[in-house]
């Protein structure tokens, strides 16, 4: 099975997608899989695997979103499906992701609104969480990234405090923690200790419970990252 696994990752690699497109745009004669065929795709796909193959589409549209993929990508994502499904983690999951980074397109639109549609706002900000890391796998967060980052976020509905806190998250230094728990460095002590009770209970592992191990573990980094947050703004100013 690894033997396997390794072998289609090696022809995802194969088709690495070298020119950056804008989000929803199509790369015009890359492929001969039009935006149709790929749309068609994705609706046969969802009919059996539904919030997987929406998982996948996603992972895919991140990786491409500054116009290639390496390696460091395809192994976080690896790595979170078999968390994420377990034993029922099997190559066909592979198979689903290689055909969306060959696609010339994916149709984002449908599929974030698909996944609006079904999945509560905590789940949705789960996945930005998980998106950011597909991001930062290779080391760093470019501003191609983030701007693709920010897109999906308006399609998934993800309010922009929550947008910022997340992206807070993936930085390191104070300015990040005011910016995880949603306020500017100005805020009172008072609004310091309310904004954090806000985000304590929004942030909440309990409310991810119903998901797989790895969104479980993505709410408890989260959490965690939301006490450091606050414990370090408490320091800086002595309270």
């Amino acid at each position: 099975m690894p033997a396997l696994l390794g072998f289609l990752i090696g022809g995802v690699v194969d088709q690495v997608v070298r020119a950056r497109r804008n989000p929803g745009s199509e790369n015009g004669g890359e492929s001969r899989q039009s935006f149709q065929d790929i749309f068609e795709y994705y609706t046969q796909q969802t009919r059996r695997y539904d919030f997987p193959t929406q998982l996948l589409a996603l992972s895919a549209y991140m990786m491409k979103s500054d116009g290639k993929v390496v390696k460091s990508e395809l192994n976080f994502v690896k790595s979170f499906l078999a968390q994420q499904f377990g034993n029922q983690f099997n190559t066909s999951h592979l198979q689903t992701l290689k055909h969306f980074l060959g696609a010339p397109s994916i149709p984002i639109d449908q599929i974030c609104m698909d996944i609006c549609m079904r999945a509560r706002v905590e789940i949705r900000i789960q996945l930005l969480h998980y998106l950011f890391g597909i991001a930062q796998s290779d080391g760093q967060v470019s501003e191609q990234e983030i701007t693709t980052l920010q897109y999906l976020a308006n399609l998934l509905q993800v309010p922009p405090m929550d947008f910022r806190s997340v992206q807070g998250m993936f930085k390191q230094n104070l300015n990040a923690d005011y910016e995880i728990l949603g306020i500017d460095e100005s805020a009172a002590d008072d609004e310091v200790k309310k904004a954090y009770r806000q985000m304590a209970v929004r942030y909440h592992p309990d409310k991810v419970t119903s998901l797989g191990e790895e969104y479980q573990k993505g709410a408890k980094e989260k959490f965690q990252r939301i006490q450091e947050a606050y414990d370090n703004i408490k320091k800086a100013r002595g309270l």
